[in-house]
């Protein structure tokens, strides 16, 4: 009996591609259901997402190439595993985004890739793929690029030149923590050192200033601490002006076996989801709230508590702090307020300048999110 394996066509590798980038979830994941790992109703590759600037759309989402030369214990994608591996060159790839654009299916693309042969050869088809979108096809709208760990410098300066947005996984907070995951990575030169770079080139009076950088965290995998995660997320925003931090927890099953194996590891994947809803949530306080690292509450161990958002918990350690005066409490001080977000505490500021808040009801309507909040308030 002779078995025969067919070459795959283009559709055949989209089917394939986009599946496996489930694994790269960056800018695919958020904070709430209509934020979650989802495809969209029409097609494998098409994910909602909510992008840097805040707004939500549909992005055209695919993997260039499955192949990949890393070792990442992490991946389901790494080099050890036997997968079905496949490439799309940059016209294909081309070809079925404007298709779906042209349709008004998607709004933009969002390009990944293993590691083909070396970085470089990789951010070449990843980049190959832009300049034909840009440069012959016209394509003026959103294009986000993955950056390769280990890219040159002028692999990366081209793909900023090319893209709205560009991301470089951290993967983990700290040399020590990457050892565990990769031998073939050097978190400095391959990691630290280009995300300073694409820092430096979309700086505020630069040529690429309108480029967004974010970047991405395995949460788990490498058994770090919530506390660490934290205190790298805090010096990202402060001295590199990242856009956007994500996170995806590490499912057991997906990697290696000695991943799974360690005792720290936790065995119900609830708990890993909640904790990445965690990091999502401090990931607010830092960005919108006006909060430090050091204001964030751990436990002994450096975790994150997974029966209290970290807000509260903060309220609960500073009663000193309550109750506020709503009348005269400053935005940042409201925002510590449990209950109290950007968009409420704005009404509130709004509406005390032209009269008096006497009640909890002068603010909106007493839900849950309100009465959370009405403890630590005084009228």
């Amino acid at each position: 009996m002779v078995g025969i394996v067919s070459r795959p066509d283009t559709q055949e590798k989209l089917e394939i591609l986009s599946a496996d980038a489930q694994y790269d979830l960056a800018c695919a994941c958020g904070t709430n259901r209509d934020e979650g790992r989802r495809r969209g109703s029409d097609g494998r590759w098409i994910y909602p997402v909510t992008l840097p600037s805040g707004g939500r759309s549909v992005l055209f989402k695919s993997l260039i190439s499955n192949v990949c030369t890393n070792d990442c214990k992490y991946c389901p994608l790494r080099e050890q595993q036997d997968v079905r591996r496949c490439s799309l060159s940059p016209d294909e790839t081309a070809n079925v985004f404007l298709d779906y654009y042209r349709q008004r299916k998607v709004f933009g693309l969002f390009l990944s890739s293993g590691v083909i042969g070396s970085p470089d050869a990789t951010m070449d088809r990843l980049t190959a793929t832009a300049r034909l979108l840009r440069r012959k096809r016209g394509f003026r709208g959103y294009i986000h690029l993955k950056v390769i760990p280990g890219a040159s410098n002028a692999a990366i300066e081209e793909a900023v030149s090319l893209a709205s947005a560009v991301s470089l996984n951290i993967e983990t907070p700290g040399r020590k923590n990457l050892a565990r995951l990769s031998s073939r990575k050097d978190y400095i030169r391959d990691i630290i050192e280009p995300i300073k770079l694409i820092s430096r080139l979309t700086a505020r009076g630069t040529r690429f200033a309108r480029v967004k950088q974010t970047t991405q965290f395995i949460v788990g995998a490498a058994g770090e601490s919530d506390a660490e995660i934290v205190k790298y997320m805090a010096g990202l925003y402060d001295r590199l002006r990242m856009q956007r931090i994500y996170f995806s927890a590490y499912q057991r099953g997906a990697g290696d076996a000695s991943l799974d194996s360690d005792p720290a590891a936790s065995a119900d994947p609830t708990e890993a989801f909640v904790r990445e809803h965690r990091l999502y949530q401090v990931d607010f306080l830092l960005r919108r709230y006006g909060f430090k690292d050091a204001d964030i509450v751990f436990d002994p161990q450096g975790r994150l508590s997974l029966d209290a958002d970290p807000k509260e918990l903060w309220a609960r350690n500073h009663p000193e702090f309550f109750p506020l005066d709503v009348n005269r409490a400053s935005r940042l001080e409201l925002l510590r307020v449990p209950g109290l977000g950007p968009l409420t505490v704005d009404r509130i500021v709004k509406h005390r300048r032209a009269q008096r808040i006497r009640r909890v009801g002068d603010i909106g309507r007493v839900g849950a999110r309100l009465g959370k909040a009405t403890p630590y308030l005084i009228f």
